[in-house]
């Protein structure tokens, strides 16, 4: 079997990618989820009257801390040196928040999935905050919207 995936072998079985002997480069990745709230869920995580506190407080630093463990999350993930990774939330209408992810590092191997990962448990952790108001929040539309550096070069989402 002939597979162009870099994560399986000819025989169909999981490999990680050996990185080993790539040059170290600059590389940056950003990512996007989206949360779409109630009203009331989202009334209240404005006003900051969340009875669990500063919802977004929390999830930036779960986002933060969940992009620095993404390789015990995902199997084959490399374990990077992270240079940064920064956590931003914006009102993309009443009820939808957007949340973005950068994460940075200089290495063998990118960051996008440090970017995903700290946008998505940002989300989740958003939604653990708001609950207690509305559990039909939901956490949509997770992706990687830009990277840099590497072999394979730039690349950003065409909207």
């Amino acid at each position: 079997m002939t597979s162009k995936l870099s994560h399986v072998r000819e025989d169909g079985s999981l490999a990680m990618v050996d990185v080993g002997a790539k040059a170290s480069t600059a590389r940056t990745a950003r990512a996007q989820a989206r949360v779409r709230l109630s009203d009331a869920a989202a009334n209240a995580l404005r006003d900051a009257t969340l009875a669990k506190g500063d919802a977004f407080a929390a999830a930036q630093l779960a986002g933060i801390m969940a992009a620095k463990r993404t390789d015990e999350l995902i199997p084959l993930a490399h374990p990077i040196p992270l240079g940064a990774v920064d956590v931003a939330f914006a009102w993309d209408d009443a009820t939808t928040l957007r949340i973005e992810s950068r994460a940075t590092t200089v290495g063998q191997t990118g960051v996008e999935m440090q970017a995903m990962v700290a946008a998505s448990v940002a989300a989740l952790t958003i939604y653990d905050m708001c609950k207690a108001v509305d559990k039909g929040i939901v956490v949509e539309s997770v992706r990687l919207i830009e990277k840099t550096g590497g072999k394979s070069g730039d690349w950003r989402i065409a909207e």
